[in-house]
């Protein structure tokens, strides 16, 4: 259900979003190096439900998770379910810092979509904020010419399904509260994969039993953030807002990785933060016909 536009109030959501998916990709590689990706989703979308079920009591209970958009859920999900697979994957491929600068050419597919079937504006703002943005990125990782890894490809794909998510996202706040896109979320991804877990269940330990309920949180509460940020602003202002999470992720590599955050670093960071400002810029008063 659509709400009072209000930049400053998708702001707040976004950083929600973004506090929760830092942690989780963390989490995410602390519990790859045990237990199947598989897995990982499906416990992830069970203990989900078990966050879930006061706020759905709380808030009515299942009346108020009715839909008449049941097909758009389920194709909004399964191509979600496959694009955190894919990066749950490249986890165990590539370095974390580089997962996350390659998942952030999913805003071009983004904008491109919501510009094309949802008919949102494409602004000048919007456009220097996508280009600073990308730039960023591209000044913090400073790719090699060299051969692709597999997992740099699993991560771009992993980027597209997250693009195509996300405008399906900004579609469904048009008629959807945020507790019901991320209630049918888990109902769907955790159909999806039940099957294929029981195939490579195994039991984790106590460590990691205490990362799969971080990742659980944090998947379930930054859908809820992100679904809500879509509620308040465009898809093309939401989006750019999440090149921080580059920053943030080297910052995060630094203090716990020993990762060495350098001047390109800080400056990509600079560029994306600039981006942000620039997207957050009022738009221009339409001028009042003349009398």
């Amino acid at each position: 259900m659509s709400a009072t536009p209000s930049k400053t109030m998708a702001a707040l959501w976004m950083a929600g979003w973004l506090s929760l998916m830092l942690v989780m990709a963390v989490a995410g590689r602390e519990t790859t190096r045990e237990l199947n990706v598989f897995q990982i989703m499906e416990v992830r979308s069970l203990v989900g439900f078990l966050l879930l079920s006061p706020i759905i009591f709380r808030a009515g209970g299942l009346k108020v998770l009715k839909t008449s958009r049941m097909p758009q859920h389920v194709g909004r999900n399964l191509v979600h379910y496959i694009a955190q697979l894919g990066w749950f994957f490249a986890l165990t491929l590539i370095p974390i810092g580089q997962v996350v600068a390659i998942e952030f050419t999913m805003p071009i597919w983004t904008a491109l979509l919501a510009a094309s079937f949802l008919s949102e504006r494409m602004t000048s703002w919007k456009i220097a904020a996508i280009v600073l943005g990308l730039v960023g990125v591209i000044v913090i990782v400073r790719p090699a010419t060299g051969e692709i890894n597999p997992g740099q490809l699993i991560a771009l794909g992993a980027a597209m399904g997250f693009g195509v998510s996300m405008a399906l996202v900004k579609s469904l706040t048009r008629t959807e509260s945020a507790l019901s896109i991320l209630f049918w979320m888990l109902v769907v991804q955790s159909v999806a994969g039940f099957v294929p877990t029981l195939f490579v269940w195994t039991w984790p330990s106590a460590y990691v039993w205490a990362w799969v309920g971080v990742i659980a949180i944090c998947g379930t509460f930054s859908h809820y953030c992100l679904a809500s940020a879509m509620r308040y602003a465009d898809a093309t202002i939401v989006v750019p807002m999440d090149f921080l999470r580059v920053p943030l992720t080297a910052t995060a590599g630094w203090l716990l990785y020993s990762e060495r955050l350098d001047a390109w670093t800080v400056l990509g960071a600079a560029l994306i933060l600039f981006g942000n400002l620039l997207n957050l810029k009022p738009a221009s008063p339409v001028p009042a016909p003349a009398q």
